[in-house]
């Protein structure tokens, strides 16, 4: 029997349709304790699980005992006590870390990851490990060898990667704010798929792991994808209490719009010549549009990236799923075993193998790429984009298992505006402005500056009041 098109956790309990913020003023005003928030979360993960197919790895009782510790501290902060999920390709004291790959040992980590650490000291209580493509490698969260993970809205449908487990948990209200982190839009595309706020932070902004900074182009970021502004604004506060980042302007507590207008530039060229999806296009169009009654100055600018550096980023991409191939015994210890690789994991492998001599050519132009970036746009506060090409594609249409040449189109097609901010380092944030005709959601991106956060979340916030975003909740 097919899952029903539409999933999301009941809701008469004590978390309600509260966001993340709510959930913790309930919280500290002792409406409700910690322990409870959990419990609640817990049931409602109970409930759609089954279908869904979001979670990696349980952490219950764990995240009981953080409850308790948490009431009997009487901790406060803005998310304290609220309860939430990590993806599963950060370390998570006392459980393994798999990175959606049967390749990799199931040993038990001794010890958090620094983002780890920094996203539980903002006071969130987490309850699970969440689903991803294996290593993170593509824009869907599917494997060859299980169930895929399914998008709430439509379960016949992508939840977008490689945040995946994260966003479905959020968008069917299993938890208000998860986890996720971004290469190449992870954390923007499923945010866009599934209808939720997600932001790509500046380079340096959070905590990551150490071998983002020793990659020859460093293009991770680390953050969450929430269902409102002011929780991921939330988030970011709190964060910045416990690690604030060095060079970056102080970002603190954006508690709504600014008052300032700003220079916006719009485009729905994609970087590779081709035509995006008209309700793609009508979506970013109306974005503008909106900036533009708002007060913003806003004009049409060319295409942010072109075919060149589009394919500089896939081979660059390739050369990460070679190192795994042949390095990942010594990243993961001698469990690991290559012959486990999903077809795609090995098949980027040898792409980047059959042009390994355009790689030093291809990593000069990538560095190169944020000055030039930079430069291209300085006369724009801010650059409204689609996110994805098209709308959330039918599970299938990216699997791990496809002939090659076609999985590589379809990605390079479907993807390619998320890229350019890894490489420039940043900030981007896709927000639910539009819907397909199928009733999915369609994100929005709005990029700036480096170290500019603080400016796309006031924006966000007058948006988000300006064109109030729906979610799934039992009503629909």
């Amino acid at each position: 029997m097919s899952p029903r098109p539409q999933v999301h956790a009941p809701t008469d309990d004590v978390l309600g349709n509260l966001d993340a913020v709510g959930i913790a003023e309930h919280i500290a005003a002792g409406d409700v304790s910690a322990t409870q928030a959990v419990e609640a979360a817990i049931a409602r993960l109970a409930a759609v699980e089954p279908v869904l197919n979001a979670v990696a790895v349980r952490r219950y009782d764990q995240a009981r005992k953080d409850a308790e510790s948490l009431s009997r501290a009487a901790a406060g902060g803005l998310l304290a006590g609220v309860p939430s999920a990590i993806k599963d390709n950060v370390d998570l004291a006392d459980l393994p870390t798999r990175y959606g790959s049967r390749a990799t040992p199931e040993r038990i980590c001794e010890a958090d990851s620094p983002i780890t650490v920094q996203f539980r000291a903002t006071g969130l209580m987490t309850i699970a490990k969440t689903s991803l493509p294996e290593f993170g490698l593509t824009a869907t969260t599917e494997r060859s060898w299980g169930p895929p993970t399914r998008n709430p809205w439509n379960t016949r449908h992508s939840t977008g990667g490689s945040s995946g487990g994260s966003a479905a948990l959020v968008a069917a209200g299993v938890v208000p704010i998860a986890h996720g982190n971004d290469g190449g839009g992870s954390t923007r595309i499923p945010a866009s798929c599934c209808g939720l706020v997600g932001l790509k932070p500046s380079r340096g902004r959070l905590l990551t792991v150490e071998l983002a900074g020793k990659l020859p182009v460093d293009i991770i970021a680390e953050g969450v994808l929430t269902r409102s502004v002011r929780d991921t604004a939330a988030f970011y506060a709190e964060a910045e209490k416990y690690h604030a980042a060095e060079g970056l302007p102080t970002l603190g507590h954006v508690q709504g719009p600014a008052t300032t207008r700003l220079r916006i530039g719009y485009t729905t060229r994609h970087p590779l010549g081709a035509s995006c999806h008209p309700e793609v296009v009508a979506a970013v169009e109306n974005a503008a549009a909106v900036c533009r009654q708002l007060g913003h100055r806003v004009k049409e600018i060319p295409a942010l990236a072109d075919a060149r550096m589009a394919e500089d980023f896939f081979l660059y991409w390739a050369r990460m799923a070679t190192a795994i191939r042949y390095l990942g015994r010594f990243a993961f210890g001698r469990g690991f075993d290559r012959h486990e690789l999903e077809p795609l994991t090995r098949q980027l492998s040898r792409h980047y193998l059959r042009r390994i001599w355009r790689s030093p050519g291809a990593i000069r132009r990538l560095r190169r790429f944020g000055e030039e970036h930079r430069r291209r746009v300085a006369d724009c506060d801010v650059i409204v984009s689609p996110v994805l090409a098209r709308p959330p594609v039918p599970l299938g249409y990216l699997a791990l298992d496809i002939d090659f040449d076609t999985a590589a189109e379809r990605l390079m097609h479907y993807a390619a505006f998320t890229p350019v901010q890894n490489v420039a380092g940043t900030p981007a944030i896709s927000l639910p402005l539009g819907q397909s005709i199928e009733g999915l959601p369609i994100g929005v991106q709005f990029a700036a500056g480096m170290g500019e956060e603080r400016r796309l979340l006031e924006l966000a916030y007058e948006l988000e009041a300006s064109v109030p975003w729906s979610y799934r909740d039992s009503g629909m």
